[in-house]
């Protein structure tokens, strides 16, 4: 690909000398920073999201100062940060204030050139965790924080109230540890790089035992499953629902032996949205009665609405969009007030500050050309995180670290629906859910080089296995 080969050439060469003591031991004390800042992520996403977005910064700004100083940026020299260069690229191109461009001000060109930082804290990864410790405590801290949201729903969901004594949402869904329902989305992503490596690690250790104990382990296996499942049904939120259904669709298809676990809780899935109408009838309403009146009145709808005056604002500004936060600043500007049948399309009334889809919002704010960058990207990074988890080397490496390939494939699932393209959703890097999906990518990445570390075909050091 030319524009990828042109891309590369802007990247750093990784220098023949040698970086100085000095340069090394600053690189070290950078290194260890950096990991803290890192363990620390999650906690903070969780909780204080602002200050998690002050550590994202730490950890992208640690690995350019650790690159500069060992003369080292062979982590930038992939076609995957190559593509994702040349959309940062065009974004930045398309929102500079000047000829007709960046049509959001100077406050959309910083915020522009600031999206960077995102991508990089996630190639910063591979190198944090270039041992299998450190990637055990990272994991350990995010699958703590699924399991105390998870908690903080089931709390809310027998008392009424979560540990901070916020009750249910009039709407009925279960907010969790948060006074809005926002606990969904974060939990459709985080349960499959929890559960999958879970249930197969107690699927192995049923394997190894019989009678009673056999029996029991592979109950808990189920219920592994199961449980985050049904739990996700009483949190009540619609979109982030379906997609965990559409979740353990690909993670059935990826490891045979969760078939049956995964066949169980999409099987159990609308049981459970039915015996919500009796045990949380506002759950149910919100679930059922609610989208069954929004699919059915779509280009009416709020949803609908937004959704066509995305493409309006798209068409309108089709090569180079609006620049960042295209839909924001466009939404309540009069041009754009056109609906589907002749009328304004809802006016001002409907604007929000996203479309609350990443691929209108690529096309809003960079045009089809950033529509298309995007999406190559986002290819680009799926492919990268699901290397090695289909076909026959991947079944062969399966035998051999089952648990290992569980959680990377819980990574990648979570990476495939945050970015499915028929979905409602945030804005790309709007917190804490993309502050959650950089990470889980970053970790898809260390996952990736790691598994090319065990099978022989890369010699670097953030690789070892």
């Amino acid at each position: 690909m030319p524009m990828v080969g042109a891309a590369r050439s802007f990247l750093p060469r990784v220098a023949t000398q040698a970086p100085g003591r000095l340069a090394r031991r600053i690189a070290r004390g950078l290194d260890a920073i950096s990991l803290l800042a890192l363990l620390a992520v999650p906690l903070f996403l969780t909780h204080f999201r602002g200050i998690a977005e002050a550590l994202i910064d730490v950890v992208a700004v640690g690995l350019l100062l650790r690159s500069a100083l060992r003369r080292d940026f062979a982590w930038a020299a992939s076609t995957t940060f190559a593509l994702t260069l040349l959309w940062w690229a065009w974004l930045v191109v398309c929102s500079i204030p000047v000829a007709g461009l960046g049509q959001g001000g100077g406050h959309s060109f910083v915020q522009a050139l600031m999206t960077i930082r995102f991508p990089v804290f996630a190639f910063a990864l591979p190198g944090l965790l270039r041992t299998r410790r450190r990637r055990a405590w990272l994991a350990g801290i995010v699958a703590g924080c699924c399991l105390y949201m998870l908690a903080q729903c089931a709390l809310q969901m027998v008392t009424g109230h979560n540990l901070f004594g916020t009750a249910r949402y009039p709407d009925g869904s279960l907010t969790g540890p948060y006074r809005q329902p926002r606990v969904g989305p974060v939990l459709s992503r985080l349960i499959f790089p929890v559960m999958l490596p879970a249930s197969v690690w107690l699927l192995v250790t049923a394997g190894r035992r019989r009678g009673v104990a056999r029996v029991g382990l592979s109950v808990l296996a189920a219920a592994s499953v199961v449980l985050p499942v049904l739990m996700m049904v009483m949190v009540g939120q619609r979109m982030p629902l379906l997609l965990t259904v559409l979740g353990l669709l690909v993670a059935g298809l990826m490891i045979a032996r969760l078939r049956l676990v995964v066949l169980l809780g999409c099987l159990l899935a609308p049981v459970g949205v039915a015996a919500s109408a009796v045990i949380a009838p506002p759950a149910f309403h919100h679930l059922v009665t609610v989208f069954c009146a929004q699919i059915a009145h779509f280009p009416s709808s709020a949803y609908g609405r937004i959704a066509w005056r995305a493409v309006v604002i798209a068409h309108e500004n089709l090569f180079t969009g609006r620049g960042f936060d295209g839909f924001r600043t466009g939404c309540p500007m009069p041009v754009y007030f056109q609906g589907l049948f002749g009328a304004d399309g809802g006016g001002a009334r409907i604007c929000v500050q996203h479309p609350h889809n990443h691929y209108l919002q690529a096309a809003t704010d960079a045009g089809l050309p950033g529509l298309v960058l995007f999406c190559a990207m986002i290819l680009a990074w799926l492919m990268a995180c699901g290397r090695g988890l289909v076909g026959r080397p991947a079944r062969a490496f399966r035998r051999l670290h089952p648990i290992w390939q569980a959680w990377r494939v819980g990574l990648f699932v979570a990476l495939f629906i945050h970015e499915w393209p028929i979905a409602s959703t945030s804005a790309f890097t709007n917190m804490p859910l993309g502050g959650w999906f950089f990470l889980l990518l970053g970790l898809g990445l260390t996952g990736r080089q790691a598994y090319m570390q065990a099978i022989g075909q890369t010699n670097r050091p953030e690789a070892a296995f």
